[in-house]
């Protein structure tokens, strides 16, 4: 994978360029290029939770910092213009700091469209899950927390109307492939396979909007030193990765034996092939005068006990308000999200086989096979609060999952300062247990803020660009109290 993320780095930059130019009437595209420069300043060698957790992975769990960014991407022209159609886009990061340097990509990927389908190949920004992307504090399955996975992906553009229902249903579907990285890894070499479907009843101008929808996930394939995984879970550290084993897994499918893959083990027979997990989501939309209501449960599920509503009592909870015109007033507050996330049931602290509503103790983001957790990098994939070793023990190297039995308040509030700046704030409090394998001694609490301020300034010789002041703070038993800021200056060119 490391040869493909070259390849596409140079294609990149030779289509940036060639679509920057505009040789030919017909490539000429929104192409959009930004850079930016900042530094970050922390107290107790730690970056506070909100100024790292859902940023993709690049910023560290260790400041002080400087960092460098620069990106590009390119658009499909409108659909009319073009029904088959390309894009890219490209971004690099660069963080340097008295423990060391970074350079990241979190995104580099190619895309094509045909109608209202498109595949894309590479690494890309995405969230999964029905919420709230902008104050969201993170989806659970997949949250915008964790460094993109290098994916090949097939799906609509957003919501497609379907046309026999005359637009009333529309639905947003997509089914992937990816890779974890093969470094600092107990289990190397692992996908993932992904699939999502949504579906949205009410057409976009009606008043109030009904959605509904799913995600699965599946951690699998692989090898390992076999000191690293537990007797019976694997074929002297070695997991089944054929493509039938991946066709099990992409239905999650049981009953599997030694003639589906010669690496299948007793583990594997008595569960499914690979680890499982995913939300069945729920919400509805309503236009209330000047604001836009949105309502949003996400339930999570580990695939065996989905039927059984074994984890109903979990779940991500949201109420988001957003003004559709920016209130009056030099302070005004446009946009609001509430959201309560609870994961400390897990459907029971026992596990019984035999009787499918007692299949509790789930232990969200953990496997038996996949020691490494729901993790890449050392970052939780999906919801940021359910915290993995290195954040709690700084001194651990990369491991699973300590904390995923949690109750979190969250509250996210956006507006407008004056005509041109906005202003953002989170502020969340949660309640941690740990796990129930490994509990904590005493139920330890976590308070996070940030306030955000992007200021519209002009300066000599670079003109319009954006200065980003970030302050943030964390106090309680669970992380380490840190206080940091965070200030960047951010030029944005168009080229059409």
């Amino acid at each position: 994978m490391r040869l493909v993320t070259s390849w596409l780095v140079t294609l990149l930059l030779l289509l940036s360029y060639y679509t920057s130019t505009g040789q030919y009437d017909s490539l000429k595209r929104n192409t959009q290029f930004y850079s930016e420069v900042g530094t970050l300043m922390t107290t107790n060698r730690t970056v506070p939770f909100w100024q790292r957790a859902n940023q993709y992975g690049t910023v560290p769990l260790t400041g002080s910092l400087g960092t460098i960014r620069f990106g590009v991407s390119s658009d499909y022209r409108p659909l009319p213009a073009r029904r088959i159609d390309w894009g890219y886009g490209l971004e690099v990061v660069g963080n340097t700091s008295p423990w060391g340097q970074q350079l990241i990509l979190p995104q580099v990927y190619i895309k094509a469209r045909w109608k209202n389908l498109e595949v894309y190949v590479g690494r890309r920004k995405t969230i999964v899950g029905l919420v709230d992307t902008l104050l969201t504090s993170g989806s659970y399955a997949m949250s915008g927390n964790a460094l993109p996975l290098p994916t090949i992906q097939l799906g609509t553009r957003g919501y497609v109307p379907i046309r026999f229902t005359k637009d009333l249903i529309s639905i947003n579907a997509t089914f992937n492939h990816a890779w974890f990285e093969t470094a600092n890894r107990q289990v190397s070499h692992t996908m993932l396979h992904q699939a999502t479907f949504y579906a949205r009843l009410g057409k976009p101008s009606w008043p109030v909007r009904l959605y509904a929808g799913l995600n699965h996930q599946v951690v699998w394939g692989g090898y390992s030193h076999s000191s690293n995984l537990l007797p019976g879970v694997s074929n002297n550290g070695k997991l089944p990765s054929s493509f039938k084993a991946y066709l099990y897994a992409v239905a999650a499918l049981s009953d599997s034996d030694l003639s589906i893959d010669g690496n299948v083990s007793s583990f594997d027979e008595t569960n499914r092939i690979g680890n499982h997990l995913g939300s069945l989501d729920v919400g509805a939309e309503f236009d209330i005068g000047n604001s836009t209501f949105l309502i949003y449960r996400q339930n999570p599920y580990d695939t065996g006990a989905i039927w059984y509503l074994t984890t109903i009592a979990d779940g991500l909870n949201g109420l988001s308000i957003r003004r559709k015109q920016p209130g009056e007033g030099f302070i005004s507050v446009d946009r609001g999200l509430f959201e309560f996330l609870f994961t400390a049931d897990q459907g029971g602290d026992q596990f019984v086989l035999e009787d499918p509503y007692r299949r509790g103790k789930v232990n969200y983001f953990n496997s038996s096979q996949f020691v490494d957790g729901w993790t890449t990098r050392g970052q939780t994939i999906g919801t940021p609060f359910l915290t993995p070793q290195g954040e709690i023990y700084p001194w651990a190297p990369y491991g699973p999952i300590v904390n995923n039995r949690v109750s979190v308040l969250h509250l996210g509030l956006m507006g407008h300062v004056g005509k041109e700046a906005t202003w953002l704030l989170k502020l969340s409090n949660s309640k941690n247990v740990g796990t129930y394998d490994v509990s904590f001694n005493r139920k330890l609490e976590q308070f996070s803020a940030s306030l955000q301020l992007l200021t519209p300034i002009r300066l000599p010789v670079l003109g319009l660009a954006q200065l980003n002041t970030t302050g943030a703070i964390d106090r309680g038993t669970l992380l380490p109290d840190a206080t940091g800021i965070y200030i960047g200056l951010r030029k944005t060119f168009c080229s059409f």
